[in-house]
């Protein structure tokens, strides 16, 4: 936990909340969890947020992102981690108690909803954080108006089920530790562009959006 909080401290240290060309490169995380979810299920996904993040925000990331267990004491080597799968997600009582601490250690969790991990992914945080509910952040939060303004809230990336996108978080003392993205598919429109074929203005808003995202996470 120390290499994570001196991380964090580095960062606030330095202008604009960019890392030093000659200083190692921060990566971001993917969960990996239990359950029979498929969490591998966008490869690309981190590697091309990354490399958008490096071009838009200045930023530093190493494009070859950290696979992280739910339960390893890595995880606080993340600061920014990402969650993704269509299917089941399952926590045990120490993997849940290892991410509530990264969670109120400074860390923060993006789950992105690939379709059919709604019913799974609620019940797993509500494990680690049996006092807190999602809720619906309004379009006027400032998740939503980092560099990029998104004033309607979220980018419909996928149809799915044709519903709105909307975006769901975790607030612990007043800052938003989990962000939550469904009926979204942030993390299909960060996927190379062959994987998907999503029309280039679609794409750029789900990078967009992601960039929100960790200009929001390096920036509170």
């Amino acid at each position: 936990m120390l290499r994570f909080t001196t991380i964090l401290l580095a960062l606030c240290l330095l202008p604009s909340w960019t890392t030093p060309s000659t200083g190692p490169a921060l990566k971001l995380g993917l969960l990996k969890y239990k359950g029979g979810g498929d969490w591998y299920a966008n490869p690309t996904s981190l590697k091309n947020l990354a490399q958008f993040c490096n071009a838009n925000l200045g930023t530093n990331f190493d494009s070859d992102y950290g696979t992280v267990d739910v339960g390893s004491a890595e995880l606080f080597n993340y600061p920014f981690v990402h969650m993704t799968g269509h299917g089941n997600v399952v926590f045990s009582d120490l993997e849940a108690l290892n991410l509530r601490m990264y969670l109120m250690g400074g860390g923060f969790l993006h789950i992105d909803d690939n379709y059919g991990m709604d019913r799974y992914v609620r019940p797993a945080l509500k494990k680690v954080f049996p006092e807190l509910e999602l809720v619906e952040l309004p379009f006027e939060h400032e998740i939503y108006h980092e560099k990029f303004k998104f004033p309607n809230g979220l980018p419909k990336i996928h149809e799915h089920d044709g519903l709105a996108p909307r975006g769901y978080g975790l607030i612990w003392e007043g800052r938003l530790v989990c962000f939550y993205s469904y009926e979204c598919d942030l993390g299909d429109g960060w996927e190379d562009i062959e994987v998907h074929k999503d029309p280039e203005e679609v794409r750029q808003k789900a990078l967009q959006m992601g960039a929100n995202l960790v200009q929001y996470v390096f920036t509170q």
